[in-house]
């Protein structure tokens, strides 16, 4: 069985998780949602990201899409604190370094409206004006897209990955889920074998 489920803020991308400090008790894990036994998360977003995950219960279908040399393209819309300039968007499609990494290119616009998610649990407090960019990223480091932005000076407030792939969070809406219809599932195949 293969998922599309809306990670809300402050989840953690896994059904069990390790108290090892205080600051850990009581986080929020996907096994609160009401998904089927045995399935498990193709890839992760941190604790503060939200947005779509794809949960499987076949192997080879999660490995295929977390392989890194299948580059499936994921899709984010982040609010930043500030205003993009094209240069800032300019240096982030031709990659910038973060924490001695070279970014990949990756696809890197405003967007001219607020993409009217959810209000999350806990609101957000920017010290000036926001704007909504969209990054498509064919790589997934740790914190990618929060180092990008804050490389040119436009720090993440929010972020939201919409799509993986030809996949969209669609109609979801934080928490929920749904199954993947086959057309979707071999479309990820097809789009993780080149």
């Amino acid at each position: 069985m293969n998922i599309a489920f809306y990670k809300p803020y402050g989840v953690l991308s896994s059904f069990t998780h390790e108290v090892q400090s205080e600051s850990d008790a009581g986080k929020r894990t996907l096994s609160e949602f009401g998904m089927p036994p045995r399935v498990y998360a193709a890839g992760r977003l941190d604790f503060d990201s939200e947005g779509l995950l794809i949960l499987s219960d076949d192997g080879a279908f999660i490995h295929r899409l977390t392989d890194p040399r299948y580059k499936l393209p994921k899709t984010y819309h982040v609010q930043v604190e500030g205003a993009p300039a094209e240069d800032a968007l300019a240096q982030l499609r031709r990659g910038v370094t973060i924490k001695g990494y070279q970014t990949q290119p990756c696809g890197a616009r405003a967007l001219a409206a607020d993409p009217g998610f959810a209000p999350r649990d806990k609101p957000i407090t920017p010290h000036g004006p926001t704007a909504w960019i969209e990054i498509i990223l064919s790589e997934g480091k740790k914190r990618q897209v929060r180092h990008m932005t804050a490389h040119v000076g436009l720090p993440t407030l929010r972020l939201v990955r919409v799509a993986i792939g030809p996949v969209t969070l669609a109609d979801l809406q934080p928490g929920g889920w749904r199954e993947l219809t086959a057309q979707e599932t071999r479309t990820l195949i097809r789009g993780a074998m080149h």
